[in-house]
């Protein structure tokens, strides 16, 4: 029988619960926290009241230290998160002034320096996870030809090309960097993203001349949106996917509104995200599909649902992801009729001796 592994989990994507009340405000608070609901490993984003991201990319001692916080917890550290700052390395001018909140408030209105601010601490990131025992990052591509995904008016031509041309320019560098390192980049596949679905992957693979550290942050929840079949998507892209959110959605369009939403409020759409369990989501399918390829990373919560409480979500959340998780079998369940056969028996068995 092929050897099978378990998907390490479950682990939660802190990002939606920092704040600067405590114990959201600390690293030993959001692991404590965490660990007490009974997660094994925390995915973290790069924030200044959790971790100072360029000492943890030169100072070993520094990473040590905070590796003993999570150890004392009895908690693991999955990945690191550069999800805001992946975002402003690519920004459409229509959306400047709503990105901004992403950076330091004295790169506010300096479209230029927001970049090279972002791409530096994603860089750093490489160093630090490598320095952290990690092999993989999650992050968004950003976007420029977002705001043209839907082609009226016509598209003039050679725009999207255009728009993947620069994207690549600017994360290959940081690719590059990566690589350096040994740590994959797990761009997560969602609108909003020029990293939106299997094509626009394939665009972006294509303009990085298929770069081994261009990876997948697979989650769900965001093809379920779009009618895409996720369960195919890992078909096809096994091979790139990294990281894994596990993330709950539905879609129940009607004769008001579908896909687009209709401009509705996150409770009115059609699409919309939920509560692990609340939605349409097979992730019995899900997990049983990346336990056939051989993933090896964490299953990781994220809870974004538009009805229920978070604190609620995490809660119900660990015992609901433990719950999709598969415990691999060490032995084919049809052992017990195997036949004592040699090599000479199989010879025999085809009249070849």
């Amino acid at each position: 029988m092929s050897s099978l592994r378990t998907i390490k989990g479950p682990a939660i994507f802190v990002a939606q619960y920092v704040s600067d009340e405590a114990p959201f405000n600390t690293l030993d608070g959001l692991c404590h926290w965490a660990s007490s609901l009974g997660y094994r490993g925390i995915q973290l984003p790069i924030d200044p009241r959790l971790i100072d991201i360029a000492r943890a990319a030169t100072d070993l001692d520094y990473c040590k230290s905070l590796q003993a916080v999570f150890e004392t917890r009895n908690i693991e550290l999955t990945e690191l998160s550069s999800h805001l700052q992946g975002q402003l390395i690519a920004v459409h001018p229509a959306y400047d002034s709503l990105f901004d909140g992403f950076a330091p408030a004295h790169l506010h209105g300096n479209p230029t320096a927001r970049q090279e601010w972002a791409s530096e601490v994603v860089r750093l990131a490489a160093k630090a996870s490598k320095n952290l025992g990690l092999s993989a990052h999650v992050t968004f591509s950003g976007a420029l030809a977002w705001p043209y995904f839907y082609p009226w008016p016509q598209r003039p031509v050679g725009l999207i090309e255009t728009a993947f041309k620069e994207l690549a320019a600017r994360w290959r560098p940081i690719l590059d960097e990566f690589d350096k390192f040994g740590v994959d980049v797990c761009f997560e596949i969602h609108p909003g993203e020029d990293l939106y679905d299997g094509v626009s992957f394939e665009r972006f693979l294509e303009a990085v001349d298929h770069h081994p550290r261009a990876c997948i942050l697979y989650d769900p929840s965001h093809f379920v949106v779009q009618c895409l079949d996720y369960l195919s998507f890992i078909d096809i892209y096994h091979s790139r996917i990294k990281a894994f959110h596990v993330k709950d959605a539905e879609f129940r369009p009607d004769g008001r509104q579908g896909v687009y939403g209709g401009f509705s409020d996150w409770a009115k759409r059609a699409g919309r995200f939920r509560a692990l369990g609340d939605g349409q989501i097979d992730f019995k399918a899900i997990f049983t599909r990346l336990i056939q390829y051989g993933y090896d990373g964490w299953a990781v919560l994220e809870s974004e649902c538009a009805f229920k409480d978070r604190q609620v979500c995490a809660r119900e959340g660990a015992v609901v992801l433990e719950s999709f998780n598969i415990s691999t079998a060490s032995e084919s369940f049809d052992d017990f009729a195997a036949a004592p056969v040699d090599h000479e028996d199989i010879l025999r068995l085809f009249g070849l001796q």
